[in-house]
């Protein structure tokens, strides 16, 4: 059986902050399952693996006996949740939360067992609250508490509108916590504040305070912003097998670890015996990352269409294999005998601009009919050519 460091070990693996790791510990010790919560608001009906980074947690947990509870927000997501909003955000109808509520459940169920998960809709306590429980409820806190979040201060000093009912969110989020006894709640870096607000309400009904975990907001292929849809930077969970493949082999060397200490399965000691490897010279960084693709394919598509991707894969862009289905491309020369380099690849749309395009060159990952592009300030006259830009992305490109 495992020991209570051995399990502490594996929960604080790749999280952000605990609060506290202490109090986790001793929760650990009383030997009982532990009630550990994560609230979603079924806000998009699609999840991208920037969001299995706290589902995987949930995963760990669940292996070690502890009960998960999956909040489905169908209330608080009415309410619409602010973090990170520069703008306040429409309430979505009921009808669309159920409808994304269930897609997300069953991608959720991907990685947890749903045997052993207990789904939950907070409308179930939420709304018998009340009126007078909403007002008893805001009592809680103050709009000076509330301003101290991050994300609210920056608007007020923008001068950007903050809806009364915004200012109720964390206090719902909190309450959840309260109704469910919550011994544990996950969430993202994010999350800090409402995740703290649940602790403070727990205390106040005399209740055993919550371990607030926050896990790192997973980074996006660009290795830049967070993995998002909106980013255009995203590797979805439905994605298809070849596609997740190809997206998981062009992230850097450097984002690989990230990858592998928030997404895989795999023990610390595997993790650095790989790092110890490449470091050595005796392990190929591309075999790490081709393990890695598979391990997550695997786990959303199955192991036979993992090994099918790999293959795919190889096929196509080993020994400088182009793609036979490529988009052709024609850029103008706007009257100019050259064109920078940078621009022709942002006007290609291979890269979203010129300092991501440089930025491409220096890794070494821009070639011009296979053979790789190093100057950064390289002149492109008229003609035909495919370029391609990392592991995935080509084009021909006819400059006229």
């Amino acid at each position: 059986m495992i020991s209570v460091d051995e399990a502490l070990s594996e929960i604080v693996r790749g999280a952000d902050s605990v609060i506290s790791v202490e109090g986790l510990k001793a929760k650990l010790e009383e030997g009982r399952p532990l009630r550990i919560k994560l609230g979603m608001d079924p806000t998009a009906p699609d999840i991208h693996l920037g969001h299995t980074v706290i589902l995987n947690k949930l995963r760990v947990f669940q292996k070690l006996g502890h009960e998960i509870i999956l909040i489905i927000g169908d209330f608080t997501a009415a309410v619409g949740d602010p973090t990170g909003k520069n703008a306040t955000r429409p309430p979505l109808s009921r009808e669309k939360i159920l409808e994304n509520a269930k897609t997300y459940a069953e991608q959720a169920f991907k990685i947890l067992d749903e045997s052993k998960t207990r789904i939950v809709y907070n409308s179930e306590w939420l709304e018998k609250l009340g009126a007078s429980g909403m007002i008893k409820l805001a009592s809680r806190q103050t709009v000076a508490r509330m301003l101290e979040r991050d994300d609210f201060k920056k608007r007020y000093a923008a001068g950007q509108s903050i809806a009364i009912h915004e200012f109720i969110y964390p206090l719902l989020q909190a309450y959840d916590s309260v109704h469910l006894k919550a011994d544990v709640e996950l969430g993202g870096t994010d999350q800090r504040f409402n995740l703290l607000m649940g602790r403070e309400l727990q205390k106040e009904e005399g209740l055993s305070q919550q371990v607030a975990i926050m896990m790192p907001l997973l980074v996006g292929l660009d290795g830049v912003k967070k993995m998002s849809k909106s980013a255009g930077n995203y590797i979805g969970v439905h994605d298809a097998p070849n596609d997740m493949f190809g997206k998981i082999m062009s992230i850097s060397d450097d984002l690989m670890w990230n990858y592998y200490e928030l997404l895989s399965e795999r023990s610390l000691k595997e993790i650095e015996e790989f790092k110890s490897g490449i470091a050595a010279g005796t392990v190929n960084p591309r075999d790490v990352k081709i393990t890695l693709a598979k391990e997550i394919i695997t786990r959303y598509h199955g192991a036979e269409a993992a090994e099918a991707a790999h293959q795919d894969f190889v096929t196509r862009f080993s020994k400088n294999a182009i793609p036979d289905d490529i988009p052709e491309v024609t850029v103008s020369l706007n009257g100019n005998d050259t064109l920078p380099v940078g621009n022709l690849l942002k006007e290609a749309g291979l890269v979203a601009s010129t300092s991501d395009a440089i930025r491409m060159i220096r890794q070494g990952a821009v070639k011009r009919d296979g053979e790789a592009v190093t100057d950064t300030k390289l002149p492109v006259s008229a003609g035909e050519a495919v370029w391609q830009v990392g592991k995935r992305k080509f084009a021909k490109v006819t400059l006229a």
